[in-house]
């Protein structure tokens, strides 16, 4: 457990420390965010905002990995992997925001290409792995489900449905860090409690990434994660779930992700089959925006109910 603490403390300092250096340097590159038109109009002043900011956290848990841990397990580097891949989908969507001076990246299929390739690759290392194997614990029922030749189509879903609605969640200051902050240090003491220490260990050290993170991304935010940033989240948060055994579970820790994406979801639906929409605004977080909640309120709410949602992941196990 010292090791853990550690752990935060290391990664939070080396993230505190690289915020001055890198935010200029993201300014100096004139790496800033571009608001959406039809996006709240509070948010227009947040134009010109850095974003690919994600790299600061994901620099801090590499370098502070590298000073705690010398040899890290098999699963400890198969999470680093997954969120240096979903990163790096993230940080060409970002780069071609920047370069063509609008809102629009890849293309939504050339998206989701690149995140089904990715998901499809560890998936079939899941499958292969006889420490992971088809098997997926069922939260309350305390049960294993072996999926079987279904195993593979479902993680490819799982990754691809995780990814996104971490980036979904990413519309406010400091939400998505403040939400997957708590989400992995739940992670981080499920993991240790099973016995996976250096997966344990991973979640620490990106939990104390995302709490210096956190300084600058809070509101009002001096950089933006990006895509770059959510969702190497969106890999980190469902693979550490996946070598548990436990990706049901990121349905209930994970509620304000899937909350988040369900809003989406519903609101084009809606749209597209009778013209009106539910929400003021899609994803949600916009729609209590424009029900008249600060947006500090906001993060602070959606905070509480992950607290209450992880308290209940405790509960299902």
């Amino acid at each position: 457990m010292n090791k853990l603490i550690y752990s935060v403390l290391v990664a939070f300092f080396i993230s505190l420390l690289e915020g001055p250096i890198l935010i200029p340097l993201l300014h100096k590159l004139k790496f800033g965010q571009n608001i959406r038109e039809e996006g709240p109009k509070s948010h227009m002043k947040k134009a010109g905002t850095p974003t690919m900011g994600g790299i600061i956290f994901i620099l801090s848990t590499f370098i502070a990995m590298a000073i705690i841990v010398r040899k890290p397990s098999d699963e400890a580097m198969v999470v680093l992997y997954s969120f240096v891949a979903f990163g790096a989908i993230g940080a060409i969507d970002d780069f071609l925001k920047i370069y063509h001076k609008n809102n629009l990246g890849l293309r939504a299929y050339q998206k989701m290409l690149l995140i089904l390739i990715v998901s499809g690759i560890f998936a079939y290392y899941a499958y292969k792995n006889p420490y992971i194997g088809t098997s997926i614990i069922v939260p309350f029922l305390h049960k294993s489900w072996n999926l079987g030749s279904m195993y593979i189509p479902f993680v490819i879903f799982y990754f691809a449905a995780t990814t996104n609605a971490v980036n979904l969640t990413d519309g406010l200051d400091g939400l998505a860090t403040s939400v997957t902050l708590l989400v992995m240090t739940f992670f981080g003491l499920v993991s240790f409690a099973m016995g996976h220490y250096t997966l344990a260990i991973f979640c620490a050290v990106l939990s104390g990434a995302l709490l210096g993170f956190l300084k600058y991304n809070a509101f009002p935010a001096q950089v933006f994660m990006g895509d770059t940033g959510s969702l190497a989240l969106g890999g980190a948060v469902a693979t550490t779930a996946l070598i548990l055994k436990l990706p049901l579970l990121v349905i209930i820790v994970g509620g304000i992700y899937v909350l988040e994406a369900l809003s989406v979801l519903i609101q084009v639906t809606s749209f597209k089959l009778t013209g009106k929409r539910v929400f003021k605004m899609s994803p949600i977080h916009h729609h209590f925006e424009l029900s008249g909640w600060h947006e500090t309120k906001v993060v602070s709410m959606f905070c509480i109910v992950t607290v209450l949602l992880c308290l209940l992941g405790f509960l299902s196990l």
